[in-house]
């Protein structure tokens, strides 16, 4: 898959200082220090995720480090906000920011989500919703205090995925942010007694509140640039405890104005009513919870995966489902890599079968039939193939050829039974692409790039997937009357399953005398040692016999071989030697030898843009304990499938969102726990798929995903 983001000063805040200062109006004209401090994105560990169940509420809001994180509008690939966040002060001796005390996040109903945050003297709890029927986040605060305080709200909006050209400006006591293509008005139930809009780093609320504990200035308007606003609360903690903060958003500053007093007006209960109400429809609609659920917190993981995966799908596109809401390391601060932020609230065809197999498993059928239609209508390219990833509204981002996400729509099309003439269309196109697909004449099954984006070759996961893929395709084709067709198919995959081995297993390789899968061949011929270079920053070439990758259980999990075949049973056992590494929540696995995708030794983020050569280190990843679990399955290994789905649940935060990645033995502190997650990418939709999947596999018996039309040809059992 793909590629924190540290050390930026925050400033979407609640700020808190002792009251007594009489409300100050916004003064005239523009703010000091324009444009401000570049425009980033926070980090991608987040520990909330949330939006209403339906169409009406096209915002989606993030928490992460004690605050507000990015939140989208008006859909899943485009960011609007940078954060929003509590800071508090005495006014005197002390000034604290949420993200620097101690703060717990917890999921409350639904994909309602509380943060608890307790300072000096202070705390302070916010729960969060949108409204159901506008775009509108709305949070409601509740501060406690053992003095009058006063209580600021300072928010960084990033509009139309770019915080670098916003404007900013007060109008009565609403603080209006707009760009050319979208605005945010922010409100307050009680009203502001204080606003102000400034430059990050030079005038913006949290910049002036560190000097003397105190907003000396109020400027009325502020942009274009990286803008901040902040307005100033009725709440002292003491007397004045509570308050609704609405933030609305708009094609314009007028609908973000109606958006935010619309929700204000109808009250944070009623949102809150109706927000919960909707995903505990949703959730009844599916399948009962499966008995391999044995504990509480398993059962409470098990539906927040189901919404997390729900959520991640736009309002927009229906069937456009996400990687991800968040912006991992360098992909949310490098210029040079992501020139137009994105990753990972993109598409990808091979995360998008992965959250569709494990809805329909679920029970929720509608959401894989839109999954299948986005891919095929929106993601197909003009010669059959599937882009590498798109934006949600279909228009790709990376443009590399992956053939495991061709084959992809071929394996959820025969888990839905589809055999309509455009499904049928597009599966046909998109086969004599991957048959065709080769390099220099070769019938092989060349990839330009594997499940992990950064080689070409000839994979064993992705030749797993393409074999898979033809066979089901040609038994929908066999059903519809097109035998001829379906013929040809089963010849290119029945040559291909019998070649995968001499395409993909050493004999020749240092960490077995007998056969080993490796994680790719660059030349087809496992037995050379070919060399080539790692990337992500690993230096020099390396012996193509001496990586080795989990993936390869593509070939038992998707039925091309049995469980118990040699060079399967020997590649679990050098796999296990070579990756694999107990942490205190289980075992887990790297995703192949010496994986650079990951932080520097220091906990430092990821990056391809040093100034000089900087390590970096993959570490481990819970989705091949899924994986592990669904071959052991396979295998008739139900307690060691059991096992691998209790380490899964063990990675999830307090907010129940599943990690990437989690540390592995070699944290960057002795603080850090292994088995907990990273600064990677969290929640992953895939990690959360991979649980649900694991959990009702454990209940079937099998892996629910598994097409037995493809495990009775090659491997068995029928």
């Amino acid at each position: 898959m793909r590629c924190s983001l540290r050390g930026v000063a925050l400033v979407g805040a609640l700020a808190v200082v002792v009251s007594g200062a009489a409300p100050v109006s916004a003064q005239a004209g523009d703010a000091p220090g324009a444009p401000g401090a570049a425009a980033v994105f926070t980090p991608a560990d987040k520990q909330g995720f949330g939006t209403a169940r339906g169409p009406d509420s096209t915002v989606w809001f993030t928490l992460g480090g004690g605050r507000m994180t990015e939140a989208f509008y008006p859909d899943l690939s485009t960011p609007a906000v940078r954060d929003l966040q509590l800071v508090v002060t005495d006014g005197v001796s002390f000034v604290e920011r949420a993200q620097d005390v101690a703060v717990r996040t917890e999921p409350v109903e639904g994909l309602t989500f509380r943060q608890v945050a307790t300072g000096t003297g202070w705390s302070a709890t916010i729960t969060y919703v949108t409204d159901p029927g506008r775009p509108s986040v709305l949070l409601d605060v509740d501060l406690r205090a053992d003095r009058p305080l006063r209580t600021f709200v300072l928010y960084d909006p990033a509009l139309s995925r770019e915080g670098g050209d916003d404007r900013a400006r007060t109008v009565g006591r609403t603080l209006v942010a707009s760009d050319g293509h979208a605005a945010s008005a922010l409100v307050a139930g009680r009203g502001f007694a204080e606003t102000s809009n400034g430059y990050l780093g030079a005038s913006d609320g949290w910049t002036d509140l560190s000097v003397d504990r105190r907003l000396d200035g109020h400027f009325r308007t502020a942009g274009p640039g990286n803008v901040v606003q902040t307005g100033r609360l009725r709440l002292d903690g003491v007397r004045e405890r509570h308050d609704t903060v609405v933030l609305g958003f708009g094609a314009n500053a007028g609908q973000a104005q109606a958006s935010a007093h619309r929700s204000l007006a109808a009250g944070f209960e009623r949102a809150a009513a109706g927000y919960a109400r909707g995903w505990r429809t949703y959730l009844a609609g599916l399948r009962q919870p499966p008995a391999s659920l044995t504990t509480a917190r398993e059962r409470a993981l098990y539906a927040s995966s189901l919404m997390v995966m729900a959520a991640t799908e736009d309002k927009r596109n229906p069937g456009a489902f996400i990687a991800a809401p968040a912006l991992p390391w360098a992909f949310g601060f490098d210029r040079v890599i992501v020139p137009e932020f994105g990753p990972y609230a993109l598409v990808w065809p091979r995360d998008l079968y992965q959250v569709a197999s494990a809805l329909l498993a679920a029970g929720d059928r509608p959401a894989a039939e839109r999954a299948l239609d986005y891919m095929l209508r929106r993601q197909q390219q003009a010669d059959g193939h599937l882009a590498q990833n798109t934006r949600v509204d279909g228009s790709p981002y990376w443009t590399s050829v992956q053939l495991d996400e061709t084959a992809a729509p071929m394996l959820l099309a025969w888990l839905l039974g589809r055999t309509d003439a455009a499904t049928l269309d597009g599966l046909r196109r998109a086969a004599e692409f991957m048959v065709s697909f080769t390099k220099d004449g070769n019938t092989a099954p060349w990839t330009e790039q594997e499940r992990w984006e950064n080689q070409s070759g000839y994979s064993p996961a992705t030749i797993a997937s393409e074999i898979a893929g033809l066979v089901c395709l040609a038994d929908l084709l066999a059903r519809s009357g097109d035998a001829e067709r379906a013929d040809r198919y089963l010849a290119i995959a029945d040559a291909w399953q019998s070649a995968v081995e001499g395409w993909t297993a050493t004999s020749t390789g240092p960490y077995s005398a007998r056969p080993y899968y490796l994680r790719l061949t660059k030349d087809g011929r496992p037995d050379q040692g070919t060399r080539y270079n790692l990337g992500d920053n690993n230096v020099g070439e390396v012996d193509q016999r001496t990586v080795v990758d989990p993936s390869f259980l593509e070939l038992v999990r998707l039925g091309v071989r049995a469980p118990d075949d040699p060079v399967i049973a020997n590649t679990v056992a050098v796999v296990d030697e070579q990756l694999a590494d107990r942490a205190e929540t289980g075992f887990f696995w790297h995703r192949f030898t010496s994986d650079g995708y990951g932080e520097q030794a220091d906990g430092g983020p990821w990056n391809v843009n040093f100034p000089q050569p900087t390590r970096t280190f993959g570490r481990l990843w819970p989705i091949f304990a899924g994986e592990r679990g669904e071959y052991e399955l396979v295998a008739g290994d139900l307690g060691a499938a059991r096992e691998r789905l209790s380490s899964i649940a063990a990675t999830a935060n307090g907010g129940l969102m599943l990690p990437e990645q989690v540390w592995d033995n070699r944290p960057p502190a002795p603080a850090v726990r292994p088995g907990t997650g990273t600064t990677s990418a969290t929640p992953l939709a895939w990690t959360h798929a991979q649980f649900v999947r694991l959990a009702l596999s454990i209940d079937a018996g099998e892996p629910v995903e598994r097409p037995d039309v493809v495990a009775c040809r090659y491997s068995g059992p029928c």
